[in-house]
């Protein structure tokens, strides 16, 4: 099945790995049909069995360069329509976040504003050595990203940036703990599908589960968080694939997982 769209393409590999890959050019300016189509694109992925792993990535030099600024500034909008704009930009990036299966992003380029907001919403990132990250809404007569930029950087760089529109470049957001790496250009996506690779070699069910808590706990205190993770790990416990990767440990092979 052909899980994409005309702005947001997917493949499956052999792997397991999704390759979602942004195709709004030149800049992946983020538009309602663009909205619509990634959210489709990952709700179709938390329901595909072939899919363990999500690579995120541009057809183009930038990753996304945020909102369609020259639409809006043109546009007139009637009763609701800013409502409706919120909400739809709102469920694109909770879409990633929320997908069933964990999302490696493969930066390049300009990741600005709305962009950002899909890096944050992703949950492992690479860069490249040309990446740009950065909320220019200050210049621009916007404001937003912040949120999401807290989930990526500390209270000073994240108020450095709503405040002044400055960028952090690939090699600084590696730096910073940010991501996982900063490579050469013609290395991203390399590098990008070899995480995705690993985590898709890894036990779905167990992957899901980790995901979930994850996303979970991410808003919990360390007590009520390793509560909830504790009650993940005992129903994790209770699946076939659990009893194989122990199975497999003691008896020094390869785990075959099932998936359930």
């Amino acid at each position: 099945m052909d899980y994409g769209t005309e702005l947001i393409r997917c493949e499956i590999g052999d792997d397991h790995v999704a390759t979602v890959t942004m195709a709004a050019g030149p800049v992946n300016a983020q538009s309602q049909p663009f909205h619509d189509q990634m959210m489709l694109v990952f709700d179709r992925l938390s329901d595909a069995p072939e899919a363990r792993a999500i690579l995120l990535c541009s057809a183009f030099k930038h990753f996304s360069a945020g909102a369609e600024i020259k639409d809006r500034a043109k546009s007139k909008r009637g009763p609701g329509d800013h409502w409706q704009h919120s909400r739809r930009a709102r469920e694109c990036f909770h879409s990633i976040m929320e997908c069933r299966i964990p999302v490696v992003a493969a930066v390049g380029g300009a990741a600005l504003g709305a962009g950002l907001a899909l890096v944050a919403s992703a949950d492992i990132i690479v860069c490249a050595d040309d990446a740009s990250i950065g909320l220019p809404e200050i210049n621009v007569g916007l404001a937003g990203g912040g949120r999401h930029c807290m989930r990526l950087f500390g209270h000073s760089r994240t108020r450095r940036m709503m405040f002044t529109g400055m960028r952090v470049s690939g090699e600084e957001c590696y730096r910073l703990g940010v991501a996982e790496a900063c490579v050469p250009r013609d290395e991203l996506i390399p590098a990008a599908h070899a995480i995705a690779a690993e985590i898709a070699s890894k036990s779905p069910v167990a992957v899901e589960i980790a995901k979930h808590s994850a996303n979970t706990f991410e808003e919990m205190s360390l007590r009520d968080g390793y509560r909830f993770e504790q009650t993940m790990t005992w129903e994790l416990g209770k699946t076939e694939d659990s009893k194989e990767a122990m199975l497999a440990f003691a008896e020094k092979r390869e785990p075959r997982f099932k998936g359930r």
